[in-house]
């Protein structure tokens, strides 16, 4: 059973990872649409959401390196944990490998999906909604555990 986890998990990691640089090289290659409300357009994120830490600069994929990897071997040395979030944490590791992966080509995140209906959104990325939505999973498993924790 472990081992079709472990299957399933890097089948995720791959097909999510391709799926996002596929997408990310389509902007870099020129693609762009101005919209209303949306618009699709080229930016490279030198820091994290927002913006923020930009000033690690080169140092900061670096840093996202140790974080993931510790996230892994802790996700690995448990295995009832492997076993509880082993799909949300491979949604999680696909989007965040990615981004990593953007700084070490494009020296920064390639973003291209820009919110500007009403205010100004972030510019983010298909790996960016996949973290996202990787980390409400984990937060609902959580939640559902505790949940049936209370009642018995």
């Amino acid at each position: 059973m472990m081992e079709k986890r472990l299957i399933l998990f890097l089948s995720i990691i791959v097909v999510l990872f391709t799926f996002d640089q596929y997408i990310k090289l389509l902007f870099v290659g020129g693609f762009g649409v101005d919209g209303e409300c949306v618009s699709l357009v080229l930016a490279y994120n030198k820091g994290v959401a927002f913006s923020m830490f930009a000033f690690l600069e080169g140092n900061l994929k670096y840093i996202q390196i140790v974080m993931l990897l510790a996230g892994m071997l802790y996700l690995f040395s448990k295995q009832e944990i492997f076993n509880r979030y082993y799909i949300p944490a491979s949604i999680l590791i696909a989007g965040g490998v990615s981004n990593i992966y953007d700084r070490f080509i494009h020296e920064g995140v390639v973003d291209y999906v820009y919110w500007h209906c009403g205010f100004d959104f972030a510019i983010f990325n298909l790996a960016d909604v996949l973290i996202d939505i990787a980390v409400v999973v984990i937060i609902y498993f959580n939640y559902k555990d505790e949940k049936a924790k209370a009642k018995v």
